[in-house]
């Protein structure tokens, strides 16, 4: 074999494992942001409800809260609790909440998203939210957030 033959040979199977890869995370990527909008905007955020939540968050879940330089964490449980009492509050006027998905970052079986939400065009948070793959799909671990 000549070596233009060698390099077309190694080019293209170069070219066809990046093209591989690259379809692999693009598919996981959508997969990623489908478990955040589904269970964390339209679950949490905008009051879907438990099943759309516990259907995209690990039961493990924690988001850690920083008010004035202390920690303290709030498990999915109390998150869904909190949900339900919203949405059966005849008191509570909801505002649809919108998510701006700024980035999307998969390496393997491990994805980091980081979105900004609104109300009524007026920037609330800034959340990264930490995610793992699952036989059953993609699961919110834990949140982090900026207030604004």
């Amino acid at each position: 074999m000549d070596s233009f033959t060698k390099f077309s040979s190694y080019s293209l199977v170069f070219f066809l494992l990046f093209l591989f890869t690259h379809t692999a995370m693009g598919s996981e990527r959508e997969a990623v942001t489908k478990t955040v909008q589904t269970a964390y905007v339209e679950g949490f955020q905008n009051l879907g409800g438990k099943e759309m939540m516990e259907a995209g968050f690990h039961p493990t879940f924690i988001m850690v809260l920083n008010r004035g330089g202390v920690l303290s964490e709030l498990p999915l449980q109390r998150m869904i609790e909190i949900a339900e009492q919203r949405k059966n509050n005849p008191d509570y006027t909801h505002v649809e909440v919108e998510a701006r998905i700024l980035d999307v970052d998969v390496t393997g079986n491990a994805a980091m998203v980081k979105l900004e939400l609104y109300r009524e065009g007026r920037l609330l948070f800034t959340d990264y939210l930490g995610l793992y793959k699952f036989d059953d799909g993609w699961k919110i671990f834990n949140k982090l957030y900026h207030q604004h």
